[in-house]
C-alpha cells in the first residue's frame, strides 16, 4: 500500500483540476472570471491557467461566509 505525499502549498492546479473539485463546467469558470469572482489565475504563456494550491484553498475559505 502506497501513501500519498503532501502537496505543497504552492501547487499550482490546473483549469481541470479546479473544475473537476467545484463540480462545474469550465465555461462557468471562464464566466466567474470575467466577471471578477474566480480565485486569482496565473496565465502560463501557452495561454494555460493555473491556479496556486494556497490561493484556492484561501478563496475557498473566504466563499464559507457568503453561503
Amino acid at each position: 500500500m502506497t501513501t500519498a505525499l503532501p502537496r505543497p502549498a504552492d501547487e499550482k492546479l490546473t483549469l481541470a483540476e479546479i473544475c473537476k473539485d467545484l463540480k462545474i463546467s469550465r465555461s462557468t469558470f471562464y464566466d466567474w472570471r470575467a466577471k471578477g469572482r474566480a480565485p486569482r489565475c496565473i496565465k502560463l504563456p501557452n495561454g494555460d491557467i493555473r491556479v496556486r494550491r494556497s490561493v484556492y484553498e484561501h478563496w475557498l475559505d473566504d466563499r464559507e461566509g457568503c453561503a
